[in-house]
């Protein structure tokens, strides 16, 4: 049987029900993400994402404009302000109540997005390491935020990732932080254990083998594993050719108690959620103990 604990997050006064897995779209609004079919830059673009994000059945909207991929640019405030507004009024303009999380580690730049575009979820790759006003804002919006586990930088985690146990020591990195978090009053917290973030190949599955320690938290569980290098590395193809490893993984962390999966492939993640749910479904109907 699943956890009995609560899955469901506040979103602007709504809750929103993560008792069965949900499917949050990605929509880079940036020209260097790496996987190049994710980049949307024009308005045109940027409109035909968010339509086929909403059509092929997502329940979230995860817009970001600052590339995290190893070795990416930095970019200024300004310039990622400046990329979120331009997709934010697209967003709004085709769904005006679409539920929206910003993929960013600025605390002034998840404010700018709640308060002027109405976005209800920060996602924070950085767990609040690269802005310390973060956890802060975060708490004073009451909004539901998402802290990923990442060791260093975008520009210099995959220089040397080590750990002498690492799950003990993510669970550790994530177990001060929800404790730093409560004591600020923030509510709504989701883990995302960052796959591919400061993180070996070996690091990668050793992560998704023992995924499941992570329920001892409490919390609704994020994975973004859409199209990384942990698949097409291992497979020895290119990020262009890893939907089916993708699909596998998505498989494989749902039954380790996945609630999100953020991924660039809709369709095929919200096809995945459904199988998984009924095999589930039928195998509680025939379990004399449910």
């Amino acid at each position: 049987m699943k956890e009995q604990f609560d899955k469901t997050l506040n979103v602007n006064g709504s809750l929103l029900d993560l008792s069965t897995p949900c499917v949050m779209g990605i929509l880079n609004v940036t020209p260097d993400s790496f996987y190049a079919g994710s980049r949307m830059q024009t308005e045109q673009e940027i409109e035909q994402r968010v339509r086929q994000i909403i059509d092929e059945g997502a329940a979230m909207i995860d817009i970001g404009a600052y590339s995290s991929r190893p070795g990416a640019a930095d970019i200024s405030p300004q310039e990622e302000m400046e990329r979120l507004r331009r997709g934010l009024q697209v967003i709004r303009r085709v769904k005006e109540d679409a539920v929206v999380s910003v993929d960013t580690f600025r605390a002034d730049v998840a404010r700018m997005c709640v308060e002027e575009y109405g976005v209800t979820i920060v996602n924070d790759i950085a767990a609040g390491e690269m802005d310390k006003e973060m956890f802060a804002t975060v708490a004073r919006l009451h909004i539901p935020y998402i802290m990923m586990h990442m060791q260093g930088t975008p520009q210099d985690m995959q220089s040397h990732p080590h750990y002498d146990n690492l799950m003990k020591e993510i669970c550790q990195y994530f177990a001060r932080r929800v404790q730093r978090l409560r004591e600020l009053g923030a509510a709504d917290i989701i883990l995302d254990p960052g796959f591919g973030f400061g993180k070996t190949l070996e690091h990668n599955y050793q992560l998704l083998a023992a995924m499941d320690e992570l329920r001892l938290f409490g919390l609704p569980l994020l994975v973004g594993v859409s199209r990384k290098s942990m698949i097409y590395r291992l497979l020895d193809t290119t990020p262009q050719e890893a939907l089916n490893g993708t699909t596998v993984i998505d498989t494989i962390c749902l039954l380790k108690g996945a609630d999100i999966l953020r991924v660039h492939d809709v369709r095929q993640a919200v096809e995945t959620v459904k199988i998984v749910e009924e095999m589930r479904r039928q195998g509680q109907l025939n379990d004399p103990k449910c």
